[in-house]
């Protein structure tokens, strides 16, 4: 067998067998296939996409490329979320926190950022001192411990999603069904989870921009995430404007601790809410989403998430004083400001141009292995809905590259339209996908 032909195959639109693409990830893995070789590859399923058998199987072969994280040992019923990629999306260093809080066990695997998309690992790892590179070994306690863990992805666990994931960021291949369920599914089969909820975002900062395309891929995952023997939903989450007031790294460990201490945007504040109830009735701790909501507000008042939170930062080396005093986090070494070019109210807010903006200041990566700036990032002063004076501002930048300062206001202003009325409020949960919703899906 051949990688060329495999490519070949692909890019003529042909089916490839589950043997064929165990072979090919695992040669990949193993060094015998090069990145050129493997990037032909994920252009040509970007181009012809893959059937729902190729799809179960490169999940399989990604998850079996090394080892499962083993927690049947650990008391409690375990549960993870995935998020498909948004900008200013600081769900899970909310949701962790407060699930485990709930009694629930989450061994969370995340990665760093993703073409326009900030990540999870370079957000957490803005804490002074803290640690995501993991041993299994220390997934697993810290999992037994605290109920909580947010881990890199090691590289005992999923290689071939790692090499991948670096792989589709440099190669303009991130917006593809089947490279993207693969990637989230392969994740969760290795990761312990006895149920997962996935939050497929939708709109301009989403990598499915359009909603039919977002539900075709929340059904995607949930109807092939239970093929594989997980218990799987799904939601819709709108992604037209940044979720929240801040896109960056340490910017939205902020975030973060503004929405465990009581605070926050209330945008976030819905979408973890949402999300959190979605996993407390699918481990069968909830009777209904509105019970469940009420159960995670009462988490939040009460201090307990804020204290999860602290245990998951301490159990993983980072700096306690620096959540508790916020402004011990990195500082970027230049704040700008985009002011309103007129009065009225924001009308659209798009996403996509704040988050190349925050790439450009230095929260992003270009090529593979690039370092990322912790203080880089877009504060939003003012979004969909607010009223502004000309010259208000109505964002500020976080910059460590002053050579890119300009260009970053440039999208950040044009990101924005300031009109005559108040825009009507729109939903942020689009729809949902259960265990037995899933319909017919396909394609790229």
């Amino acid at each position: 067998m051949r990688a060329v032909d495999l490519i070949e195959k692909k890019r003529d639109g042909a089916e490839l067998s589950a043997g064929e693409i165990r072979w090919l990830v695992g040669e990949y893995v193993a060094g015998r296939v090069p990145d050129y070789q493997m990037a032909a590859f994920l252009m040509a399923v970007y181009f012809r996409g893959m059937s729902e058998d190729e799809t179960v199987a490169l999940t399989q072969a990604m998850a079996d490329s090394g080892e499962r994280i083993d927690l049947s040992a650990v008391p409690g019923i375990k549960v993870d979320k995935h998020s498909t990629g948004g900008v200013g999306d600081t769900v899970t260093l909310v949701l962790v926190p407060l699930m485990a809080a709930a009694g629930l066990v989450v061994a969370k695997l995340s990665g760093r950022a993703l073409g326009h998309t900030g990540g999870t690992i370079d957000k957490f790892e803005a804490i002074p001192g803290l640690r995501t590179e993991l041993t299994l070994a220390e997934i697993r306690a810290q999992a037994e411990a605290i109920g909580a863990v947010i881990a890199d992805h090691t590289a005992d666990v999923v290689p071939a999603d790692r090499l991948l994931y670096e792989l589709r960021d440099v190669t303009a291949t991130v917006p593809s069904l089947p490279l993207i369920a693969s990637s989230v599914l392969s994740k969760k089969l290795a990761g312990g989870a006895d149920a997962i909820v996935l939050d497929v975002k939708c709109g301009d900062g989403a990598f499915m921009r359009d909603e039919g395309q977002a539900r075709r891929l929340a059904e995607t995952l949930v109807r092939v995430g239970n093929k594989l023997g997980k218990k799987f939903s799904a939601l819709v989450t709108a992604m037209d404007e940044p979720l929240g007031t801040m896109a960056g790294n340490a910017l939205e460990v902020k975030q973060a601790i503004e929405a465990l201490r009581g605070g926050g945007p209330a945008d976030l504040r819905e979408v973890t809410l949402a999300l959190g109830a979605e996993l407390l009735v699918l481990a069968g701790e909830a009777l209904d989403p509105a019970a469940a909501k009420a159960r995670l507000g009462e988490l939040i008042s009460s201090g307990k998430a804020w204290a999860k939170f602290r245990d998951l930062v301490a159990a993983q080396g980072g700096d306690v004083r620096a959540i508790e005093e916020p402004e011990r986090l990195p500082k970027a070494k230049r704040v700008a400001e985009v002011c309103a070019p007129a009065s009225g109210y924001v009308t659209e807010l798009r996403a996509h141009p704040i988050g190349v903006a925050c790439g450009l200041l230095g929260a992003g990566r270009e090529v593979k292995g690039q370092a990322v700036d912790p203080a880089a990032g877009v504060e939003l002063l003012a979004k969909v809905g607010d009223e502004v004076e000309r010259g208000q501002p109505v964002a500020r930048l976080h910059s460590g590259r002053p050579d890119r300062l300009a260009a970053a206001e440039e999208l950040v202003a044009g990101a924005y339209t300031i009109g005559p009325e108040r825009p009507a409020p729109r939903p942020l949960v689009l729809g949902r996908i259960g265990p037995s919703t899933g319909g017919g899906a396909g394609g790229r």
